[in-house]
C-alpha cells in the first residue's frame, strides 16, 4: 500500500513519433519539444518515460535535460527486431549494448536511472543471454535498476518471479479490469520494492476524448454507450472531464506509484500538471467504479490489437 498519490510521469513517445489513436496534431517539432520538457521540469516532474524504438524522443529528451541532476529517466532496450533467432550469444550480447550505449549517448547520461525490457519474453530470450548481459551492466554501475515493460497479467507475475525486477510498467485504466484480480495483486503485494508506473490511463486517448469515432471497430465494444458510461460516471464522482476521471481513477489505486500520461502540446502539459493536484478517487469510489465498468473485451485493452484504420 502506497501512503500517497501517484507521481506524474512525463511519457515521450509523442515527442518522438506522431502515436495515439486520438492524437490530430501529430509529433511536435523539435523546438516545441524540448519546451515542452523543460517545462515539465521546471514545474517539478521528476520522471521521465522514454524508449530506443520511440524515434528521436531519447535524443529530445537528452537535449532538453541536460544538467539537470534531479531527474529521473526511464528508458526500454531496443526490441532487438534484426537479432536472428539463431544469434550467437556474443552477437546477442554486442546488440544489448549497442542500445545501452546508443540510449546513453542520447540521454547525454553516464548511467542509466532504469532500464525496462521492450518485450518481456527477452528475460529468457537467445537462452537467457539478453537478461544475463543487463545484470552485468547492472553490476558494473552503468544501469542503476532494471526493470520490464509489460502488456497482460501473466507477463507481469512472470516478471515479478525475478528478483532482480525492480520496476515494472503497465497498461492501465479504468476499464482495464485484469490488474485487479487478487492473483496479481497478491504476487505485487510480495514484492514491496517493486516500483508500479501505470501507463495508457487514457487508452491511446480515447478515453477522454469523448468521441465513439475514435474508438476501434472490435466486435463486443459498443463505443457510443461507452462513451456515455464515462460521460455519466464523470458527472456521478463530481470530476471536470473524464480526463480527470481517467487519471483520479489511475491514482486512487493504492498499489500504483506513478501515472505515465503522454502529451503533444503544452495545453495538454498544463491540464495534466492541473488534474494531478486534484485529489485523486478514494478506494470506495474506485471500487465503485470498477463495479459499475462493464468486463469488455481484452482486444479493447490491448491496442496492438485494434483495427487498422
Amino acid at each position: 500500500m502506497r501512503d500517497r498519490a501517484p507521481e506524474l510521469v512525463l511519457g515521450t513517445v509523442q515527442l518522438g513519433l506522431a502515436y495515439g489513436a486520438a492524437n490530430r496534431s501529430g509529433k511536435p517539432a523539435r523546438p516545441v519539444a524540448l519546451k515542452l520538457v523543460r517545462k515539465a521540469a521546471e514545474a517539478g516532474i521528476r520522471a521521465f518515460d522514454t524508449a530506443r524504438a520511440y524515434g528521436d524522443s531519447e535524443e529530445r529528451l537528452g537535449e532538453a535535460l541536460a544538467g539537470r541532476k534531479t531527474v529521473r529517466a526511464i528508458t526500454k532496450l531496443s526490441p532487438l527486431s534484426e537479432i536472428a533467432s539463431d544469434a550467437s550469444r556474443e552477437e546477442v550480447r554486442r546488440a544489448v549494448d549497442d542500445s545501452i550505449a546508443q540510449s546513453l549517448a542520447s540521454l547525454r547520461r553516464n548511467r542509466i536511472d532504469c532500464l525496462l525490457l521492450h518485450r518481456t519474453q527477452h528475460m529468457w530470450a537467445h537462452d537467457g543471454a539478453i537478461w544475463e548481459r543487463l545484470i552485468e551492466r547492472l553490476e558494473d554501475g552503468s544501469v542503476l535498476s532494471l526493470g520490464v515493460s509489460v502488456q497482460s497479467p501473466v507477463e507481469a507475475l512472470a516478471a515479478l518471479a525475478c528478483p532482480d525486477v525492480v520496476h515494472l510498467q503497465l497498461p492501465f485504466n479504468l476499464l482495464d479490469w485484469r490488474w485487479l484480480a487478487p492473483g496479481f495483486q497478491s504476487c505485487l503485494a510480495a514484492r514491496p520494492g517493486v516500483t508500479v508506473h501505470a501507463r495508457s490511463a487514457f487508452l491511446q486517448g480515447i478515453l477522454a476524448a469523448g468521441d465513439p469515432k475514435v474508438w476501434p471497430a472490435l466486435s463486443g465494444v459498443n463505443a457510443d454507450a461507452m462513451v456515455r458510461l464515462i460521460a455519466s460516471l464523470t458527472r456521478i464522482f463530481g470530476r471536470e472531464s473524464p480526463a480527470d476521471l481517467c487519471l483520479a481513477y489511475a491514482r486512487g489505486q493504492s498499489w500504483i506509484d506513478g501515472v505515465v500520461v503522454g502529451l503533444e502540446s503544452e495545453d495538454q502539459l498544463d491540464d495534466n500538471l492541473r488534474l494531478f493536484v486534484k485529489p485523486p478517487l478514494s478506494r470506495q469510489d474506485c471500487d465503485s467504479i470498477a463495479a459499475r465498468v462493464p468486463r469488455l473485451p481484452v482486444a479493447l485493452l490491448d491496442p496492438a490489437q485494434w483495427p487498422k484504420r
